[in-house]
């Protein structure tokens, strides 16, 4: 069996080592365009503030680690052409010029997404920077110690994170966003609102529900137009969003509007023997029980595995996402899964939801931290399709037991009734999670 996999971050990689660890004796080739895999584009905020001990460690294979497994890779080398159902390829050697084409058993795309970069006035200027991949990275951190101020336009993960970041390093920050609060896509106003407030106590400037319009230099740096107004600093960052990067194979198979490629639960395409998985591709949402685009590392690293299982007959299903994430800023832990009941109404899920705040463990002891959660639950059926979690404790792994009870369809008397432990050091007698579930029985009754 000879596979081709289009595109080499997390997707691509799972894919390749699932494959060879499934089928040894398969002609698995690589094509990336770049000279790197694997990069986390996750810690490009943390790197940028100094808490990376060391970015080669950001990248969890390489090249090299990947040849010795038995996996051909062709870094620095373009797809030009992708005829899918005829399993063909031509490529070409970015360095030599060279092109080539071959004919393949399996094609895999994993070309992931791209960075949304509008086409405004002045926005490919020097002083303008992505934050995507390796070499954004690295530019971004090349300058950011020598300047004293940035704009980062997009309140969602990443710019959030990247505007805490410049901030708690000393860097004067104004962070716009065309929605009216920070994190609006992730978040319940109750969350972001403490966010907002810690953001305007270390001193960012907050520029919301307004439209950036053009980018323009200035003799030391650049200046931001939005439709409302003005801003200048010496360097701009774009964290608007992702799009999948897709554009080689429209009009061979089926996607979204967007461009995600749609796939069956066994990652195959509309083309047999055509598979998709990651940014280039669709989940199923469990939440609303349909398929959507959610770009994330984890969705991209579990169909990429699924990929290589699947890669000759179908064994193993997707079991789908809840598109459960996190997010550190100022010390305040938020993590969350599923739906809000914003975002339900946007997805046509009429949900409910409901909010409280408690100390994590018992008063007596010398020391506590209260925790903010919230539950949400489709009315009617009492299906849970989402929480989320706020605190400076750590209370990440509460997200994942809600990811849990949605993937399996629990609802919130289940949640309410299940069996946590108890221990002084770590909870309260009724813990956190299933007091959130018995505030949603009691709203729902």
């Amino acid at each position: 069996m000879k596979v081709a996999i289009i595109g080499a971050t997390h997707a691509g990689v799972f894919s390749a080592k699932q494959i060879k660890a499934e089928h040894p004796d398969a002609e698995i080739h690589v094509f990336e365009k770049n000279d790197t895999v694997s990069f986390l584009s996750c810690g490009i905020a943390l790197w940028i503030g100094d808490h990376v001990s060391s970015p080669n460690k950001m990248f969890y294979e390489s090249p090299e680690s990947m040849a010795k497994q038995g996996i051909t890779m062709h870094m620095n080398t373009e797809v030009l052409e992708a005829k899918l159902a005829d399993k063909h390829l031509v490529y070409k050697d970015l360095a030599s010029g060279e092109e080539t084409a071959a004919d393949f058993d399996k094609i895999v795309i994993t070309t992931g997404s791209k960075a949304i970069k509008p086409n405004l006035p002045g926005i490919n200027s020097d002083r303008v920077f992505d934050s995507k991949n390796w070499q954004n990275a690295n530019d971004l951190k090349k300058v950011t110690p020598e300047i004293k101020s940035a704009i980062v336009i997009g309140a969602g993960y990443i710019g959030a994170e990247l505007a805490e970041q410049l901030s708690v390093n000393g860097k004067k920050v104004t962070l716009i966003d065309g929605l009216d609060r920070v994190l609006a896509k992730n978040t319940s106003e109750e969350f972001s609102s403490v966010f907002q407030e810690a953001y305007e106590k270390n001193g960012v400037q907050l520029e919301l529900n307004q439209m950036v319009s053009s980018f323009e230099d200035t003799e030391n740096g650049v200046k931001v137009k939005t439709d409302k107004g003005e801003y200048e600093a010496d360097i701009a960052i774009l964290g608007i969003g992702f799009l999948p990067n897709t554009g080689l194979f429209q009009g061979q198979v089926d996607m979204l509007k967007n461009g995600a490629i749609e796939t069956n639960e066994y990652m195959e395409t509309s083309v047999p023997g055509v598979f998709a998985a990651g940014d280039a591709a669709t989940v199923f949402y469990n939440p609303t029980q349909k398929y959507d685009y959610i770009p994330l590392a984890t969705n991209a690293v579990r169909q990429g595995v699924l990929v290589g299982k699947n890669i000759e007959k179908n064994t193993v299903a997707y079991q789908g996402t809840q598109a459960t994430s996190a997010v550190e800023l100022y010390e305040l832990a938020y993590a969350a899964t599923g739906l809000t009941k914003e975002s339900a109404a946007i997805k046509g899920v009429d949900a409910e939801s409901v909010t409280i705040e408690e100390d994590y463990r018992p008063d007596f002891m010398l020391t506590t931290t209260p925790v903010k959660a919230s539950l949400t639950w489709e009315k009617g059926t009492r299906r849970i399709v989402g929480g989320a979690f706020m605190s400076k404790h750590d209370i990440s792994q509460a997200a994942n037991v809600v990811s849990l009870a949605i993937e399996n369809k629990m609802t919130i008397d289940q949640l309410a009734m299940t069996d946590f432990f108890f221990q002084p050091n770590f909870g309260q007698p009724i813990n956190y999670v299933s007091s959130v579930a018995m505030a949603a029985q009691a709203k729902a009754n």
